[in-house]
């Protein structure tokens, strides 16, 4: 159903430097910065355990990936 949507972003993530992802990063920031100031009081504690969450679960995989990327010497 989404295949296209995955193709797409495959896509643009060959043809893209780091740049564009520092770029794509620092946007994401900027909105969770955003959402951050704008969500009220009663909400802060709940939306920061669920992002603590969402931080370890994709910190740990990409940190694996970047000790077995520099492990087998590809990086140069």
């Amino acid at each position: 159903m989404f295949n296209w949507l995955f193709n797409l972003g495959n896509t643009y993530a060959k043809e893209s430097t780091w740049k564009d992802f520092a770029a794509l990063k620092l946007c994401l920031f900027s909105l969770g910065m955003g959402i951050g100031v704008w969500i009220g009081e009663s909400a802060k504690m709940a939306v920061f355990w669920i992002c603590l969450a969402v931080f370890i679960l994709t910190y740990i995989p990409l940190m694996i990936k970047l000790f077995k990327v520099t492990k087998s010497g590809k990086a140069k």
